[in-house]
Order: C-alpha cells, then structure tokens, then sequence
C-alpha cells in the first residue's frame, strides 16, 4: 500500500509539474524500426540450448555449388535458426487449437509453410536444404517437404512461344497461377498435391515428372520470386506469400553475388555443362577467360536486372533477412518484430 500511495504521490506531483512548467517531459525512446537487428556474435549465442543434429558430412552433402558453407556456420547461424522456427511451429499450432476451440471446430492442423527467397547464386537453395533437414529432426516435424518454384516455370517451347526465353527467372516466366494452387492446397491440409520437375542441366522443365507432397508437417518453398505481391491486374488479389507462416530473404551485395554467380558457372563447366544433353554443353569447352566474359554477360543482361527489378524489392516483405558477407558467411540477422 505505501508503495502505490507512494506511486500516486510521484505522479499527481509530475503531473502538476508538467501542469506548470517546471517539469519538461521525458519519454523512453521510440523504436525507430519494426525489426531486431542482430549481428554474428549476438546471434549464434542463442544457440546455446538448441541441440546440432548435423555432421560435417551432412552439410558437404546439402550445400550448392559454389556455397563454402560449412559445419561452424550451421552451428552458428542455422541452429537458432530451426530454433526459431520450431517455436514459431509451436505457437502457430496452439494458436489452431486455441481458435478451432473457440469456433467449436474439429479440423486437421495444415502445414506450416516458409518461404525462401533471394538472388540467383546467393545461396538460398543452400538455406532452404539445411532448414529442411534441421526441422525435420525436432520432434513434432518430422514430416518436411521442400518445393522449388523452379518447377512452376513455363517449359522452354512456351517460353520460345510467348517470347519470355531471355527473361527466365522473371515473375512472367512462372505459372504463377499453377504455383499459387499448389501453395493453397498444401495450406489448406489436402492430403496429395503434385508440382512439376525442373531439371537444371536440361534447363527445362520435365515432361509426365512431378514431385507428390503428403500433407506434410512443415513446408519450405524455395525461389526467387516467391515474396512476390500479387499483380494488380489479376483476377485474383491473393500473391503466394500470403500463405507463408514465416518467410526468409537471403541478401548479399550484387557485386558479391555477381562474382559468386560467375565462379558458380565455372564449376558447372565441369559438372553439369559436361552431362550428356545438358542445355549448356556448349558452353562445357570454354577457356576460363571466355567463360567468365559469358557468364558475366548473362549476369548483367538477365540476373541483375531480375534482382534490381523484382527480388531486392521483397526483401522487406520477409520475415527474417540473412545478410551474407563477401565471403557467403551470414554476419546479419533481421528479424521482424512480432
């Protein structure tokens, strides 16, 4: 009791002050942006608890070409990382519950679905693979489905016929309103949903090929346009990230990005460009000097206008923003407040 008279006191006295004048108003400081920032150090200490399922072996075998990534980085970013999201997992489960009680419903929980988005050769397909498998081991996920909007391009001939080959990878490329039925039909608990095969060294999509997802617990889509709103001229107001429970933009500078792209091109000369069929094959013979020049001028003409134009502007649209340093080590993390 004498606390709160004491309380009262304090502020009746304030409040005269600021009555008179003789007291100027101080106020705590107002946040000056919706999201956490958290550097390296700060990040990888919320670690400490979070148990590390994977092996050096493990991440050799998940990461990109051209992706360095190694078991010190999963340690220190992506293991709070699937910490993070399982507790998202966790409260948007009671929150179901919470609201099928109080609309005295019996329905099935859907799948939590996360989004990854990001540049060409920024790593994200790296990021989506390494979540799949961390979630996939906390024990109330086992069931995780990774999907890569790659899948939802037009195949080649319609590309060639509506006159998009040279603009692959942009918004117009993709059967948006395909990949937007997937994505709702996943989220809306239906137990079988199908998506087209992408095959890289062909560049093409794969005829009478799909991959079957069985109401999983937990799905990751991966591409570059996924953060994508939703055209103003659709019939439909509805993008595919309205259907994301959280969403993750990988972010690096263009210039970093534009080197790891060339350097990615050539390593493929040896891998993928020398497969048999491979759409690329001419390119398997380069010297290095030629194939820097082409995969330099494919990135200025094509990737970089893409990135400046469509995927840097979702950036803040996600939920979370790993920012790469030059050498792809993660050294930011911006989260958005809850």
């Amino acid at each position: 009791m004498r606390a709160s008279r004491q309380g009262d006191a304090h502020a009746t006295g304030t409040a005269a002050g600021l009555a008179s004048g003789r007291i100027r108003s101080v106020s705590a400081p107002i946040p000056s942006t919706p999201y956490v920032d958290l550097d390296r150090a700060a990040w990888a200490r919320l670690s400490s608890s979070t148990p590390l399922p994977l092996t050096a072996d493990d991440v050799r075998r998940l990461r990109g070409i051209g992706d360095p990534v190694d078991l010190s980085e999963v340690d220190a970013v992506y293991r709070p990382l699937s910490r993070l999201l399982d507790l998202y997992i966790g409260a948007t489960r009671g929150l179901h519950a919470a609201s099928a009680a109080f609309l005295r419903e019996s329905t099935p929980r859907t799948p939590f679905v996360i989004g990854v988005a990001g540049s060409v050769a920024v790593g994200k397909s790296t990021v989506a693979r390494l979540l799949r498998e961390l979630i996939a081991r906390w024990p109330d996920t086992p069931k995780v489905a990774l999907v890569t909007t790659d899948g939802f391009l037009y195949p080649n001939a319609e590309l060639t016929r509506r006159g998009l080959m040279g603009r692959k990878g942009f918004p117009e490329s993709y059967d948006r309103r395909a990949l937007l039925r997937f994505v709702s039909q996943v989220k809306a608990g239906v137990p079988e949903v199908r998506a087209p095969v992408y095959d890289h060294a062909r560049y093409d999509i794969v005829p009478g090929e799909q991959v079957v997802v069985r109401s999983p617990d937990v799905l990751i889509v991966e591409g570059l346009n996924v953060l994508q709103p939703a055209r103003s001229t659709a019939r439909s107001n509805i993008a595919v990230s309205d259907f994301f429970d959280v969403s993750i933009y990988v972010d690096a500078r263009a210039a970093d990005v534009r080197r790891w792209y060339i350097e990615r091109f050539l390593a493929m000369r040896r891998t993928a460009f020398s497969e048999p069929g491979a759409y690329f094959g001419r390119y398997a013979g380069l010297t290095d000097d030629e194939a820097v020049g082409v995969a330099g001028q494919i990135w200025d003409d094509i990737n970089a206008p893409n990135l400046v134009e469509n995927i840097q502007p979702t950036r803040g649209r996600a939920t979370l923003v790993l920012r790469k340093d030059s050498d792809h080590r993660i050294q930011q993390i911006r989260l958005r407040k809850l």
